[in-house]
């Protein structure tokens, strides 16, 4: 069917773009040597595992289900970080992933005796902010949990470690990396000719269409090259950017100073990130509020009030059966959706280079039952 066709609300993966972000990639890949994963945390689909296998080398979790799902549906290269381990969970992990890469030195002793087969590391903090205007994405911001800094940096464990990694990036370009290794270098430096790896971790937007790949490749020769280190880049984003789109259908108009569709589709439960960033996401066939003949604020169906997706503007005035179509809703949607009131959700399609799509997820009222007591 086409995917005007399909029933609403529906992620559609663009299994086009999808390969064409694959590709820019596996270029990365191949003139520099460096190896790159997968993050499920933003793309999980796994009906296109195979397709992403084919360009990259595997995939990185943030807990044991997610590494459950990469060894089982993609079965290439399986890496894991959390902030903290349960005990449980490290005896499963340690036989599902090839990395396993720990939140603190606390955490690396109490495990270091299960861990005889698994390249170990352990993520550092460089106190590097890059980020302007997302500061919850920002792990170097003043008190982050996340990494250790130079300062609590424990010398005597490196016999122990294979590499280090660091995830500082969020939506952000090579300049931005360049800046984090510099600090990089200049506070863990002396450690790393000691090791193999490095791990830049994500938040590399490298198929945006400005993003500057002759300095990411710079960058990764000059830490290859400087302290012969194996380097490792863990996109979500960039792997399935701009390669998804959510259709929804008007259920309403109404009218109280201001003129909003009842959407089938929620900001809260079915793109959450638009509450959480914020942000206001792209529409098809649409202007900013004003710009087109027609403005109207785009709301849901749910009772939460602040269940907002943002102002737009449109050629013509809106109706009931309308279907509205939201882009780049790949990544970080899916994975964050929830059934808050009860609503349902979205079925997912795949949409070929032809424009057919094929559903091949559907839920229903047992999917929300299921997740209660």
């Amino acid at each position: 069917m086409r995917i005007e066709e399909l029933k609403t609300p529906c992620y559609v993966i663009d299994e086009g773009k999808l390969e064409e972000n694959l590709k820019i990639l596996k270029r990365v890949k191949d003139n520099t040597g460096c190896s790159i994963l997968l993050a499920q945390k933003a793309f999980s689909c796994y009906a296109e595992y195979p397709l992403i296998g084919r360009y990259i080398d595997g995939t990185t979790a943030s807990g044991l289900y997610e590494a459950r799902l990469g060894k089982e549906e993609m079965g290439l290269e399986n890496h894991v970080f959390s902030p903290a381990y349960r005990e449980a969970d490290v005896k499963e992990l340690v036989k599902l992933c090839d990395h396993m890469v720990f939140n603190s030195f606390s955490q690396l002793e109490k495990y270091k005796d299960c861990l005889t087969g698994t390249s170990v590391g352990i993520r550092i903090n460089p106190e590097c902010s890059t980020q302007e205007d997302h500061a919850i994405y920002d792990p170097c911001a003043p008190g982050s949990r996340l990494g250790v800094t130079a300062e609590h940096f424990k010398e005597e464990w490196l016999p122990y470690l294979s590499g280090l990694h660091f995830h500082t990036l969020c939506e952000q370009n090579s300049d931005d990396l360049k800046k984090t290794l510099d600090a990089v270098e200049e506070k863990f430096g002396t450690y790393l000719k000691e090791l193999s790896w490095l791990n830049m971790g994500g938040g590399h937007h490298i198929t945006r269409p400005d993003y500057d790949i002759e300095l990411l490749e710079t960058c990764i020769r000059h830490m290859q090259e400087t302290y012969g280190l194996h380097i490792y880049l863990e996109p979500g984003e960039a792997v399935a950017l701009n390669a998804g789109y959510l259709v929804t259908e008007v259920l309403d108009v109404v009218e109280n100073g201001i003129h909003t569709l009842i959407l089938d589709a929620s900001a809260a439960c079915h793109m959450p990130d638009v509450l959480e960033m914020p942000y206001r996401p792209p529409l098809k066939d649409s202007g900013e509020p004003g710009e087109k003949p027609y403005t109207y604020r785009l709301s849901s169906c749910t009772c939460l009030a602040g269940d907002v997706i943002g102002d737009y503007s449109f050629d013509r005035e809106m109706k009931p059966g309308d279907k509205l179509y939201f882009m780049d809703m790949a990544i970080y949607s899916m994975v964050k959706n929830n059934t808050f009131n009860g609503m349902p959700l979205p079925s997912i399609a795949i949409m070929d280079k032809n424009g057919d799509c094929r559903v091949v997820k559907e839920f229903g009222y047992e999917d929300f039952k299921n997740r209660l007591s």
